[in-house]
């Protein structure tokens, strides 16, 4: 993504959101994705309490992604788009068994994304005794 194609995140709608980060998170690239963050950008995980500040820092820390993993791929299910905000349910497979289900809340500002924080949600067998009060989504 050179300079001149930046898009301007917050005129997109959910439909156009939603085409964006499938296709962005289909790439993983730390580059194209540092071109998208807001100069004072904040990514937090608040279940691992890690919290990394600065579009510098998540290029570096992408790049640090060990190379002898596949990257994690990404599937989006939904995005809700508002004023300034993207909410984001996917799933996240890291392979091996190891799936998760994410829900990034994104804050936009100057057309960028300005905090990114991630809700990661391992996978649990429901209880039995609620089996006849509900349906079973696919996940």
């Amino acid at each position: 993504m050179d300079k001149r194609r930046v898009p301007n995140l917050e005129e997109m709608n959910e439909q156009q959101a939603r085409n964006f980060l499938t296709e962005l998170f289909s790439k993983l690239s730390a580059e194209e994705e540092y071109e998208i963050r807001h100069e004072e950008y904040v990514m937090e995980m608040p279940q691992s309490g890690e919290s990394i500040r600065g579009p510098e820092n998540m290029r570096a820390f992408q790049e640090a992604f060990p190379s002898h993993s596949n990257p994690p791929s990404i599937r989006i299910r939904r995005v809700l788009v508002r004023d300034g905000l993207w909410v984001v349910e996917g799933v996240n497979d890291y392979g091996g068994g190891r799936i998760f289900t994410v829900v990034p809340i994104i804050e936009l500002k100057d057309g960028k994304m300005f905090r990114d924080t991630r809700y990661y949600a391992e996978p649990f067998e429901a209880p039995e005794w609620r089996a006849r009060l509900v349906e079973r989504i696919e996940t």
